[in-house]
C-alpha cells in the first residue's frame, strides 16, 4: 500500500500541482522499505506525472494561453528556440521543482516526439531518485 501511495505522491509532484514526494520517499526509506521497489514506484509515478504535464502542453491551444493565462504567443515562441536548440535534453530537467513542470508542458506545446521525451524523462527521474536513495 505504501508503494502505491508513493506512486501517487510522486505523480502529484510531477504535475502542475505543487507537491513534494521527496519527504515521502525518505520516510519510507527510514522505515526500511525495499529501496528498489521504492525507486520503481517513485520513478514510475513521477514519469507518468511528467508525461501528464507534457500532454497538457500537447493539447493546449494558443488561444487558451492568451485568454486565460495572458501569455502572448510571441513570448512563448521565444522559448521555442531554446527547446529546438537543446531538444530532448530539456526533458532531463523535468525533475526540477517548479520549472520542471513548465519544461514538460513546453515540450508538449512544441510537439516534441513523446517517446523520446518519455525515455529521457524516465531515466533522468530514475537517476534522481537513485541518487536521493543513496543519501
Amino acid at each position: 500500500m505504501n508503494y502505491i501511495l508513493l506512486f501517487l505522491s510522486s505523480f502529484l509532484a510531477a504535475t502542475i500541482i505543487p507537491f513534494s514526494s521527496e519527504a515521502h520517499f525518505y520516510y519510507l526509506i527510514s522505515e526500511n522499505y525495499n529501496l528498489w521497489l521504492l525507486l520503481v514506484a517513485a520513478t514510475l509515478g513521477n514519469t507518468v506525472g511528467g508525461m501528464t504535464s507534457y500532454y497538457l502542453g500537447y493539447f493546449l491551444k494558443w488561444s487558451w494561453l492568451e485568454k486565460y493565462f495572458r501569455i502572448r504567443r510571441v513570448k512563448v515562441q521565444q522559448y521555442e528556440l531554446k527547446i529546438a536548440r537543446y531538444g530532448f535534453s530539456m526533458a532531463a530537467l523535468c525533475w526540477l521543482p517548479i520549472i520542471g513542470d513548465v519544461i514538460a508542458v513546453a515540450l508538449g506545446l512544441f510537439k516534441l516526439k513523446w517517446w523520446k521525451v518519455l525515455i529521457v524523462m524516465f531515466f533522468s527521474k530514475a537517476l534522481r531518485y537513485y541518487l536521493l536513495g543513496l543519501i
